[in-house]
């Protein structure tokens, strides 16, 4: 079976890889392997398709292949709340919590990801065309194989762009290189609401779950579980890193589980779907409300806590 990510250099989707390179899929009789598929549209797509088995992916992004939830589930969270982060240039004097900073500035993102960018700026009343705010892929962010949040530290440094938006990790590169200077908006540097804009999951299609039930509630219990070893011992995170990651990624990686742990919670609860379908609604790629059951593969939520 399969898992893809849109991101793999970056703790945005660790849970996930972590599960595969820990064994906790293993364990739980199920054989997975990683697919790295950029961007995120295109993993729900194979996921669709059938060439994936999950998506550990952004939870919105998967109305850009499950119109209004039709055919799709969220199995579990790999971590609460909305995770990318907005990281101007040093030049700008950018402050926590001062969004304003973007006015006239070019800012990088991917499709699907960018949307909560987005939409956090407008609630924080920012006009992106009264405040000439552009926002457009990263250069160089389309090949395969090519890590997002590295990819936009870099051009970040180089001065193709003005700040971006991205993962912790690409964050972590450009404030450690000296050039970028981070704004948190999960941590409470933004409207309240943007919290739940999307979260990391795993995602599956309603025919695996009617198909195989016992592979769905497998996953489940081995992202829960994974999450509780690494709150156990976050050094663990060093260890997949040094197997997958570039070596000063893979040095950094712990640092940045570390701090995602408070975050490490599998559950999917009625208040995040309720505040994604707004913000769905707000973007434009979700009409009406989709109840919480249509969304959330509920039969699974024993699961969500057996880590």
């Amino acid at each position: 079976m399969k898992l893809a990510v849109p991101d793999v250099i970056s703790p945005s989707y660790f849970p996930a890889i972590a599960a595969i390179e820990l064994g906790f899929f293993e364990r739980e009789g199920l054989d997975i392997s990683l697919e790295l598929i950029y961007p995120v549209d295109k993993c729900y797509a194979a996921l669709r398709a059938g060439t994936v088995d999950f998506v550990g992916g952004s939870a919105h992004s998967a109305l850009s292949a499950f119109p209004s939830w039709h055919g799709a589930k969220l199995l579990c969270a790999q971590g609460q709340g909305m995770y990318w982060f907005l990281v101007m240039h040093t030049e700008f004097g950018a402050k926590h919590g001062d969004v304003s900073v973007v006015k006239g500035r070019s800012i990088g993102a991917a499709p699907w990801v960018d949307m909560g960018l987005r939409r956090l700026l407008i609630e924080a009343g920012i006009d992106l065309k009264r405040d000439d705010v552009k926002i457009a892929p990263v250069p160089g962010a389309q090949g395969a194989g090519v890590n997002f949040g590295v990819t936009a530290a870099k051009a970040l440094e180089e001065r193709k762009i003005d700040g971006f938006w991205a993962n912790g990790m690409g964050a972590e590169v450009a404030v450690r290189r000296g050039v970028g200077t981070m704004v948190d908006v999960r941590r409470g540097d933004g409207p309240k609401a943007c919290f739940n804009y999307t979260m990391a999951s795993i995602a599956t299609t309603d025919r695996l779950i009617q198909r195989s039930p016992e592979t769905a509630a497998g996953a489940v219990r081995a992202i829960a579980k994974t999450q509780g070893a690494l709150k156990e011992n976050v050094a663990r995170a060093t260890e997949v890193g040094r197997k997958l990651f570039p070596p000063d990624e893979a040095e950094l990686i712990a640092e940045l589980i570390r701090r995602d742990l408070p975050y490490y919670d599998a559950s999917i609860s009625p208040t995040f779907v309720a505040g994604m379908n707004q913000f769905s609604r707000d973007v434009g790629i979700l009409a009406g409300d989709v109840p919480y059951e249509a969304i959330v593969a509920t039969q699974f939520s024993h699961s969500w806590k057996s880590g």
